[in-house]
């Protein structure tokens, strides 16, 4: 914007003027401390005789939705057919329920503000249209850590959300129980993608550091830990009742 401005000859008073904002606002816009507004792009656009390269960029002014370290992985889901997970200590997002996922996005450290929050709460809602609006199907494989299931942030709600869920014919859940614990579900979620490409990728999450990757040999290791751990989880069936019993305790 201060380029296209400066070119113009427009004085950063007159574009304030114009664009009825302090001179210092859009000092602050144009130094990156604050996003410009879709107004200060219209106005400095025909004032700058930018010819809409200026109200073009109002397209990227949205918030990003996720954070960085997870956009290539959004990126890869949306162009998945198949799709493989384990989560050993919260719920998948593309299992939540809003007043889950907003009970975890609302507790980060550092904070974050109100506008973030919603962003990202409604950034992963949307995320779940994979489950019910793709063409064909995206075949879908879930397997939960009982520990998922018992935290306090899960109410019947969300439980029987999971119950809802498990009941389309595109999607397998399936519970593994303390009990039946081996090493490989101790050491961190992970998800694998195929795309329709017949790409794999895997995708391992910590709480600092994330991995998106198509190396042969880390997709191998993750496919093999995953069909460990689904050999040891319960069935989708034996999952079911197992959820199902949670949810008349809850009540």
């Amino acid at each position: 914007m201060k380029r296209w401005r400066t070119k113009a000859n427009i004085s950063r008073e007159q574009l304030a003027a114009a664009a009825n904002y302090s001179p210092d606002t859009i000092k602050s816009m144009e130094q990156g401390v604050r996003m410009p507004t879709p107004r200060v792009l219209d106005v400095a656009d025909e004032l700058c005789r930018a010819e809409g390269l200026l109200s073009a960029a109002k397209d990227y002014l949205q918030r990003e939705k996720f954070p960085a370290r997870a956009q290539d992985f959004m990126e890869r889901e949306r162009e998945a057919i198949g799709h493989w997970s384990y989560e050993f200590s919260l719920i998948p997002g593309l299992l939540q329920t809003r007043a889950y996922a907003r009970a975890l996005i609302e507790n980060r450290y550092p904070p974050l503000d109100e506008e973030t929050i919603e962003n990202r709460v409604s950034g992963r809602l949307e995320r779940q249209a994979i489950l019910t609006d793709r063409k064909p199907p995206v075949a879908l494989n879930f397997i939960l850590y009982e520990a998922a299931l018992r935290s306090p942030q899960v109410d019947a709600g969300q439980l029987r959300h999971l119950l809802e869920v498990s009941r389309l014919r595109n999607v397998v859940l399936q519970v593994l129980p303390f009990e039946r614990a081996i090493s490989d579900a101790l050491m961190g979620p992970m998800v694998l993608l195929e795309t329709s490409d017949h790409e794999r990728y895997a995708f391992t999450e910590g709480p600092f550091a994330s991995e998106l990757s198509a190396d042969p040999e880390i997709v191998s290791r993750v496919t093999g830990r995953l069909s460990m751990i689904r050999a040891q989880a319960l069935s989708p069936a034996e999952s079911a009742r197992f959820i199902e019993r949670m949810v008349d305790r809850h009540e």
